[in-house]
């Protein structure tokens, strides 16, 4: 035994030297093989928060991101970029007070080997404050004016009073929570859910606070007074139109309006609606805008003094069709030594268009047209070009639809004939 430790003794830094040769060997061929190098981490890193005291509230911003240079091998990188979040930067506020303080940034890499050459910023400033709370009654604040004639009752809403919170130096500045509320020209109930804000007492909107609720909802009723109502308007109309023409539409300009009269039983006793005075349409055959006056019963006004409305009457003419038959064809451009036969010699087309329009047309007014321009002597089928005596009318069918032509030499004329 004690000769074979005596041996052993001999030969251990032998032992040694080989197996430290044998570990440097392999972290050569490892580093050749998968070389370290330093790189800037690609990705944004934040600032996490750590101890920080539940009482405090941090007022200070700190960086939006983190520059860190690491060191590793290749294949480590690979890992590092499709891991999650394999790369931590942390502020630990244990401990702190109240105040400005320095803190010192950490960096925490969860991938091995990995070494952090460098980063920036290696510090940070961490503002605290403690953390504080009151109760403040709501204000509303209705803007503007109802419509004429209409009045507002006082708003309704679900909550009193709201609680704020933050950093005692911004809640020690809040003056005022409101909800504010625009009516203007409104004429009926508003239900809405209305943002509150914190205020200072020079009315700026205090930021950096918590408000709890940060909405309330809203009811406010906004009923017509007495002695006002809305109506309608309702147009009178008188006469009919020009034959061949027909009434489209009718509209009005306001729909309605709100009257009023010192005696309400007067404005109550209408039947919803008030007429203008009488239009005449007697022959009309076009559109026409026109203002009128209000028929209004003794003893009832308009809100704002205005007694008339525009009607806008829009007039089309009546649309109808009819066959023409018979119509001879006419051949344009024809050169004189040649000639045209063709079969048929007359077509019959069906026209639409504004009736007053059709009522007019004498069978002189159309034209059926055959152009024979460059054609040579041969057989040809076309079709006939009919024209019109007005762009209102269009051709829904020609018969027939294509024309036979025979185009030959035309005859020499026989002397004395």
């Amino acid at each position: 035994m004690w000769s074979f430790l005596r041996k052993s003794k001999r030969i251990f830094p032998t032992f040694l030297t080989a197996l430290i040769l044998a570990i440097t060997v392999w972290i050569i061929a490892v580093t050749t093989s998968d070389p370290a190098e330093n790189r800037t981490y690609p990705r944004n890193v934040p600032i996490e928060i750590v101890g920080q005291d539940t009482n405090l509230v941090m007022t200070s911003d700190l960086p939006s991101n983190v520059s860190i240079v690491l060191n590793t091998p290749q294949s480590v990188w690979d890992k590092m970029i499709s891991a999650q979040s394999p790369v931590r930067a942390v502020v630990d506020l244990s401990g702190l007070q109240p105040g400005t303080h320095i803190v010192d940034l950490q960096i925490q890499v969860n991938i091995r080997p990995v070494k952090v050459v460098s980063y920036s910023p290696r510090t940070v400033s961490v503002t605290l404050e403690s953390l504080s709370s009151k109760v403040i009654p709501l204000s509303l604040d209705i803007r503007g004016e109802p419509a004429i004639g209409y009045q507002v009752e006082e708003p309704v809403v679900d909550i009193r009073q709201i609680t704020v919170t933050g950093p005692i130096s911004q809640v020690d500045r809040v003056a005022e929570v409101r909800a504010t509320l625009d009516i203007n020209l409104a004429y009926e109930d508003i239900s809405r859910v209305i943002n509150v804000v914190a205020l200072d007492k020079n009315e700026m909107v205090i930021n950096g606070v918590t408000l709890t609720p940060d909405r309330v909802d809203m009811l406010l009723e906004i009923n017509q007074r007495y002695g006002y109502r809305n109506v309608i308007v309702s147009v009178t109309i008188e006469g009919q139109v020009a034959d061949g023409y027909r009434l489209t539409n009718i509209s009005v300009i306001p729909l309605a309006v709100t009257v009023y009269s010192s005696n309400p039983q007067i404005v109550n006793d209408l039947p919803g609606y008030v007429q203008t005075m009488p239009l005449n349409l007697e022959g009309m055959k076009d559109d026409i805008d026109v203002s009128l006056l209000l028929d209004l019963p003794e003893g009832i006004l308009v809100v704002g003094d205005n007694r008339t409305v525009l009607v806008r009457v829009s007039i089309a003419a009546v649309q109808s069709s009819m066959p023409i038959a018979n119509l001879p064809i006419e051949i344009i451009g024809l050169p004189e030594n040649l000639q045209a036969i063709i079969a048929p010699e007359l077509i019959t087309i069906l026209i639409s268009g504004p009736l007053p329009i059709l009522d007019g047309i004498k069978p002189g007014d159309i034209r059926v047209v055959l152009d024979l321009t460059d054609y040579e002597v041969g057989t040809y089928q076309l079709e006939p070009v009919v024209e019109l005596p007005s762009e209102e009318i269009t051709v829904d069918s020609i018969q027939p639809g294509l024309i036979d032509i025979e185009v030959i030499i035309a005859p020499t004329p026989t002397p004395g004939g």
